[in-house]
């Protein structure tokens, strides 16, 4: 006897209205990895729930001022590490949704909670599985110099922004905060602090030891460029830039004989960049006019 034959039928259970799909697989992104998956943990304790000291005087303030981010917009934040942007946007009531290539920053984000805030863990060059034009606003927040290449990164947000959306990016100024090529530096005869700048203008990378004196063999990486091409991957991608601002540390030095001028060269010279574009799609070029009867 075929007892598979004999096996009454059973009609499958249909699924709950409530189940959860089954996450979308991400595309894989062109370029090589440089998320922080590795430095999870060590980035996790330096930055925590609000972020860095940094982040909390300095950068989400001034990111927050140039979103403007409106009650009910949809704003993703490109790159969000463990969410603490995140958690700021939804505080201002935005619909927020978070991007990072490290899983382990993810899984933080999402035990830090709200529920409302959605996660995804996929590569910042590769953001195709996301609705064309869901969004009224994106940032990307020190991040975008430890992302190569970038042109991935301008061209994915520009198509999820809506017609007139606005994308933020800060990062550590590219003229003075340098790694390796610029530092500080005392004129004894003057009195005075001033920043001292090897190279700008090419591009460059730098690894960056995430366990100063501890591991030397753990590290991540940046990327120098020039303002310039910033500017110019943005363009392409049709975000055109409409504002740039440089912000020096909120910091002051202790009394003492060096801290009037350590504190005057601290105000005067920048810590970060930060970039606002705004969605303005490039019209097609004009059709090329015809060569001249001979």
């Amino acid at each position: 006897m075929n007892k598979r034959k004999d096996r009454p039928f059973r009609r499958p259970k249909p699924r709950p209205a409530s189940a959860s799909p089954k996450p979308v697989a991400k595309p894989v992104a062109k370029g090589p990895r440089t998320d922080w998956t590795g430095v999870a943990e060590w980035y996790d304790r330096l930055v925590g729930d609000e972020g860095s000291e940094y982040h909390r005087e300095v950068v989400h303030p001034g990111a927050l001022r140039l979103l403007n981010v409106q009650p009910g917009e949809p704003v993703i934040d490109v790159a969000c590490g463990q969410g603490a942007l995140c958690r700021l946007l939804h505080e201002k009531g935005a619909e927020v949704t978070g991007v990072d290539a490290a899983a382990p920053l993810i899984d933080a984000a999402r035990q830090r909670g709200p529920e409302a805030i959605r996660y995804h863990v996929a590569d910042a060059r590769e953001l195709s599985f996301l609705p064309l034009g869901s969004f009224a606003a994106a940032a990307c927040v020190l991040a975008i110099q430890n992302i190569q290449p970038i042109q991935p990164v301008f061209e994915g947000v520009a198509r999820l922004l809506r017609p007139g959306g606005r994308i933020v990016v800060v990062m550590m100024h590219p003229a003075f905060r340098g790694p390796k090529e610029t530092r500080w530096g005392w004129d004894e005869q003057e009195g005075v602090q001033f920043r001292r700048v090897d190279r700008y203008l090419l591009p460059r990378k730098n690894p960056i030891v995430t366990h100063p004196g501890k591991t030397a063999d753990v590290y991540t990486w940046t990327f120098h460029r020039p303002i310039g091409a910033y500017v110019k991957a943005l363009r392409n991608a049709g975000l055109l830039v409409d504002a740039l601002e440089e912000w020096p540390s909120h910091k002051t030095s202790e009394p003492g004989p060096r801290s009037a001028a350590e504190n005057v060269a601290r105000k005067e010279i920048p810590m970060f960049m930060a970039l606002r574009a705004v969605s303005c799609p490039l019209p097609p070029s004009p059709p090329a006019s015809p060569a001249p009867a001979g």
